[in-house]
């Protein structure tokens, strides 16, 4: 079965992150950056690793506005079904 858009979501983010096992389980459609210990740098080269995921431009004002998982999830949404 193929990974849903949050699933692989939160593989980026676990693997950008070099969260254990444990910790990726934790990660839930509704973490915040917060939540998660992920600061303005790291999300930087989050937005750089899901731009590669999923072969999207993510705009610098989305960019800036992202607060956690739900925030990328949606916004990945709407870039794919721009895309076609």
């Amino acid at each position: 079965m193929p990974e849903t858009t949050v699933e692989r979501v939160i593989r980026v983010i676990a693997k950008t992150q070099h969260y254990d096992a444990a910790k990726t389980a934790a990660i839930t459609p509704s973490s915040t950056f917060e939540e998660l210990g992920i600061d303005s740098l790291d999300g930087i080269q989050i937005v750089f690793a899901l731009e590669n995921e999923f072969d999207v431009s993510i705009p610098d004002d989305a960019a800036k506005s992202i607060r956690g998982i739900a925030d990328i999830t949606e916004g990945i949404g709407k870039l794919l079904a721009e895309k076609g």
